[in-house]
């Protein structure tokens, strides 16, 4: 058996459906909207589940979460094939850290909130008293008394404007544990959470998709790593992570489940570089690459390293330059438990193992198609020959601001469409074997086989896009806030708690063990 253990750096996954068309919106808004994963999409931990997986999301989960109230989770990872979850159901935002001391206010809400409950009982017994002539007490006063209890609310929820309040939360199963999160404390909690589950599953075949919260702005980080690298807030984030990932590297070694566990470190998307504070960098150097976060086209924005580790099975040490994806992620998995790929739908991923295992030199991939939303950016292709080519033609890039900056300073992130994009036609052309930083586009002057190429790619784009099948997006109509729809931990509006230091570890043991028993009947 195979115990399969996924570590995501600022990880997000783009679905069938995960998109928006006519708007630059790319991601799930806030945690009042109804949009979300569609539920007849087939994740890799649905598919390991049903070859006997136990199976856990720890971290971020950014594909939605409730549909028609704040309370049904209809997007919850327990409906996508994950059996347990522990993490933050929406993504890091500039106001999530740092955190307000909150230990004032969550005191002064449990005594306003009292204060409501008193004034509500005293209408109540007025309100019966008066209907059954106990009582004789002005109409005036008891409304006057209910306008109160209105204004007090009101108050409440507008006195908290701050997405840190309505986004910024961490949840334990289907409970929210923590409105608004300790940011710089998630991270340890949720290294805990993977301990623990590696614990308790250790017996069996497991996958464990950690996302990590790392390295992504506003990048909280704990006192004890602040100012331990030599690269300012970003490196001192990642030092963070990186002692983190070895903790969990270090459990499974302990567990002795080191030769039996494929490990899988990756992350989504090069660095961020608009993500600045005066002129200290936030978001990543992606050296030589040009652009970054959010461009679906240039290197910088897609190119990032994968780091497998699986003794026995996959040899240690080599360094291979091929180019797959993370959608190859599904079929690996399936090729690793034993199961298989849905049958119902083209599947774009190939599985890495004969490719990390040295039973094949190249990818599989022919053609890798790039897309910024729903709007395709740029193709790769890689020939099925020695050449050692890898060819990439550009039909959209984003429109640099400042020009020569190599970044969307302007808008904070480069844009899908419109006027903020250029359209190429015919395509700017690169050989990334040759021009790894897309410096220099190819010309028929410059690339004898300039004319073979871009008809070979466009050839290929027509097929692909013929296989396209219209789907709901997602990120359109479905991703405008709805307030009923905004979690709360307690009784709306008065939604700020912190139960982290309300259960100590045995009784978070016998809570846990209490869940397989029911989940077993």
């Amino acid at each position: 058996m195979t115990w399969v253990l996924e570590i995501w750096a600022a990880t997000a996954i783009t679905p069938s459906g995960m998109v928006s068309s006519g708007n630059n919106t790319r991601v799930v808004k806030n945690l009042a909207v109804p949009a979300g994963l569609p539920l007849n999409e087939t994740t890799f931990a649905a598919l390991l589940k049903k070859q006997g997986y136990s199976t856990g999301l720890i971290g971020k989960w950014h594909q939605g979460l409730n549909c028609d109230s704040r309370s049904d989770h209809c997007h919850h990872p327990y409906n996508y094939g994950f059996d347990y979850y522990y993490g933050m159901p929406y993504t890091l935002i500039d106001s999530c850290w740092p955190a307000p001391s909150r230990s004032m206010e969550i005191a002064f809400e449990s005594r306003l909130w009292l204060c409501i409950q008193l004034v509500a009982i005293a209408v109540l017994t007025l309100t019966f008293g008066k209907l059954s002539g106990w009582v004789s007490v002005p109409w005036l006063l008891i409304f006057s008394m209910i306008l109160f209890i209105f204004l007090l609310g009101y108050a409440w929820l507008s006195s908290y404007t701050s997405r840190l309040y309505w986004d910024c939360l961490l949840m334990r199963e289907h409970e929210i544990t923590e409105q608004p999160m300790k940011a710089e404390r998630a991270g340890s909690i949720m290294v805990k959470e993977a301990i623990s589950f590696l614990e308790r599953y250790r017996k069996g075949p497991f996958l464990l998709f950690f996302s990590f919260l790392h390295v992504h702005v506003p990048l909280p980080t704990t006192d004890d790593f602040i100012g331990t690298s030599k690269h300012g807030l970003y490196g001192d984030n990642v030092e963070e992570m990186d002692f983190m990932v070895g903790k969990i590297l270090d459990a499974i070694d302990e567990f002795g489940l080191r030769n039996d566990t494929l490990v899988y470190f990756t992350s989504d998307h090069g660095g961020h570089l608009e993500a600045r504070r005066g002129h200290a960098q936030l978001g990543g150097w992606n050296g030589i690459y040009k652009g970054g976060k959010g461009m679906g086209g240039w290197e910088g924005g897609i190119r990032v390293p994968g780091i497998v580790r699986w003794p026995g099975k996959i040899p240690a040490g080599q360094f291979i330059k091929e180019a797959t994806s993370l959608m190859d992620i599904l079929p690996t998995l399936a090729s690793v438990s034993g199961g298989s790929p849905p049958q119902d739908r083209i599947i774009d991923g190939r599985d890495l193992m004969p490719l990390l295992q040295g039973n094949i030199r190249h990818s599989e991939h022919e053609f890798l198609f790039h897309y910024c939303s729903s709007y395709l950016h740029a193709v790769r292709w890689i020939p099925k020959d020695d050449s050692g080519a890898v060819w990439k033609a550009h039909y959209v890039t984003p429109i640099f601001q400042p020009p020569s900056s190599g970044g969307c300073y302007v808008t904070s992130l480069c844009q899908c469409f419109g006027e903020q994009v250029t359209y190429h036609n015919p395509p700017l052309l690169f050989d990334l074997s040759r021009d790894p930083s897309e410096s220099t586009p190819l010309t028929p002057d410059t690339e004898p086989l300039y004319d073979v190429v871009i008809k070979k790619v466009a050839t290929a784009l027509k097929e692909h896009q013929e296989t396209i099948m219209p789907v709901t997006y997602q990120l359109a109509e479905l991703n405008q806030a709805r307030k009923w729809l905004t979690p709360c931990c307690g009784v709306f509006p008065f939604c700020l708690c912190d139960k982290e230091g309300e259960l100590s570890a045995p009784m978070l043991r016998r809570r846990h063990n209490y869940n397989q028993v029911t989940k077993g009947q």
